[in-house]
This record gives structure tokens, C-alpha cells and sequence, in this order.
């Protein structure tokens, strides 16, 4: 068993004080929390070392896994990433200040617009994310690939009850 950290104390506080709660669980989702807090600071800085924040990054990505001609409609990366068009809107007025991508008529709808990846932008985009798959492998080094295995499917199992549960 791995040696006591500060979530362990807090835990051990509260079982002190409130005996009568099954707090060990307290400690699990801590732990989960505290997980993603430091994949996303670290991915945060991957992004800030390119002069982008997360939410450019993951437009990018968006587009160059979209494949070839890497263009996608507005509403298409609204959706993907679960954000509102303001927030889209934003992130790609900053992308296209910065050269990442371009605004192009729509082909099948003259009204429309499509956003498209400008050859710097898929050069940038197929960079972070060499350099992002890498990172991953080294924080996820600790792990065997057994420790992976049940990973995957315990947040897989944990991600399907949150996303099915209604009540929170």
C-alpha cells in the first residue's frame, strides 16, 4: 500500500470527527479530482509554451483529426467540443489572428462559413500533439499496462453512471 498523503489526513479527520459517515469515499473522488487537476495544468501549460490556451488547442486538434482538407463548419466544432457559439466565435477569431486558421465560404451553402486549417496551423497542430501523446505516455509510465487496462475500465464504468445518473 502506497505511504499516507494529505488526503489520507483529511479523510482520517473527518472520521474522527463524523464516525458515523463512510467517508473513505471522500478519499477516492479527492484523489480523482486532484488527477485531473493536474493533467489539465499540465496540459495547460503545453498549450501556453504555443501561445494558445486549452480551448484553441482542442480546436485544432479538432480539425486536424478531421482529416483532409481539415475543415469543419462553426456549428461542427461547437458541438464536438461542448461549448457556445460565443465561446467558438472567440477561440477563432484568436486562431485566425494568429495565422491557425482561416474563415472559407461554404462550398454547398454560400451563407455559411467553414473554418479550415492553415498549413502553419497543421504544422502546429501535428507538433502539440506529438509532443501531447508523449507527455501522456510519461505521466501515464507509472502505471503497467495491466494498471492501464483496469483503468480504462473502471473510469469507463464510473464515466457511464455519471453521464446515465439524473440526479447528480
Amino acid at each position: 500500500m502506497a505511504r499516507a498523503d494529505r488526503v489520507d489526513r483529511l479523510v482520517a479527520q473527518w472520521r474522527d470527527e463524523r464516525p458515523d459517515l463512510a467517508v473513505d469515499v471522500m478519499a477516492d473522488v479527492a484523489r480523482l479530482l486532484l488527477v485531473g487537476e493536474a493533467l489539465a495544468r499540465r496540459i495547460d501549460a503545453l498549450a501556453a509554451a504555443h501561445g494558445l490556451d486549452r480551448g484553441q488547442g482542442d480546436v485544432l486538434f479538432t480539425l486536424r483529426r478531421s482529416g483532409p482538407p481539415y475543415r469543419l463548419s462553426p456549428s461542427d466544432l461547437t458541438a464536438a467540443l461542448l461549448v457556445t457559439s460565443g465561446t467558438m466565435t472567440n477561440r477563432l477569431d484568436r486562431l485566425e489572428a494568429a495565422g491557425l486558421i482561416e474563415r472559407r465560404a461554404n462550398l454547398s451553402d454560400r451563407r455559411g462559413v467553414d473554418v479550415q486549417l492553415t498549413p502553419p496551423g497543421v504544422r502546429l497542430a501535428d507538433a502539440l500533439v506529438t509532443t501531447h501523446v508523449a507527455q501522456e505516455a510519461r505521466w501515464l509510465a507509472p502505471l503497467t499496462p495491466g494498471d492501464r487496462r483496469q483503468l480504462v475500465r473502471i473510469t469507463r464504468k464510473l464515466l457511464a453512471h455519471l453521464s446515465d445518473e439524473s440526479s447528480g
